[in-house]
């Protein structure tokens, strides 16, 4: 009975005093409330659950969706959806628990909502709806990774998944954007149009050299022959046939 007792209660403290890390976690150690610069990435940690406490973080890519109203260059108000991914630096994981715990999301928050004011300021309502938006997400990425990478954060992207401009400067682009492809598409049929003119052109300049070669060609010994030619087939007709000539060319055939 004793052994058992004592395997129960070695059992007991053992799993206590036992902490799994996962896959994508890091595990750091905090003795009498100070954390240890070591840490496990992966597998099993003991420690004294009576001094120790093992303190766990994700290092997995984390998305942070936000929805904010950004400033543009005219004073406009846009309202954007925004993913903010990022994820911690592995070796750097004890310093965020000490220095922001494990509440940094806000911080990555109120970071990017200064960010994408200074940057979106210096761009147009419009560009934040063309092209120019890559250009955008890579700026803030930059002013966020200022003030983030030494504390530990790493940011691997910012998208801007969606904008909302004014109603009014969205009709506008969209009347802007339809003149053009208006444009484009009668540039294609004028085109098209100077082409067939252009192959109309050529045909009849080719049948007019064929005409005038021929007409070069038809020379009154040519002739007769072609009349004879015709008279040869004329007769080995079985038909009767009455055929009015001037001796040189058939003029009326009536079978």
């Amino acid at each position: 009975m004793k052994t058992n007792y004592y395997l129960s209660v070695f059992a007991i403290v053992f799993l206590t005093s036992c902490a799994i890390i996962r896959p994508g976690e890091v595990g750091v150690k905090q003795r009498f409330g100070k954390l240890s610069e070591n840490i496990t990435t992966q597998g099993a940690i003991i420690f004294n659950p009576l001094t120790t406490k093992i303190v766990k973080a994700s290092i997995q890519t984390n998305n942070l969706e936000l929805s904010l109203s950004l400033p543009s260059k005219e004073g406009l108000s846009i309202i954007s959806q925004i993913s903010i991914l990022y994820r911690l630096d592995k070796n750097q994981v004890p310093s965020v628990i000490r220095n922001l715990s494990l509440n940094y999301e806000t911080i990555i928050s109120n970071i990017f909502r200064s960010a994408s004011a200074d940057v979106c300021s210096q761009y147009f309502a419009k560009d934040m709806h063309s092209g120019m938006r890559t250009n955008i997400e890579n700026a803030i990425k930059i002013k966020m990774d200022e003030l983030l990478n030494k504390q530990g954060i790493l940011i691997e992207s910012v998208l801007m998944k969606s904008i909302k401009l004014p109603e009014g400067l969205s009709n506008s682009i969209e009347r802007k954007l339809q003149a053009e492809q208006d444009a484009m598409r009668m540039e294609f049929v004028l085109q098209e149009e100077k082409l067939e003119a252009e192959r109309i052109i050529i045909e009849a300049k080719g049948t007019r050299d064929a005409q005038k070669i021929l007409a070069e060609g038809l020379t009154q010994e040519i002739i007769k022959i072609r009349s004879i030619e015709a008279f040869n087939e004329l007769a080995k007709s079985p038909n009767s046939k009455i055929i009015i000539t001037d001796g040189k060319a058939p003029f009326l055939i009536n079978e």
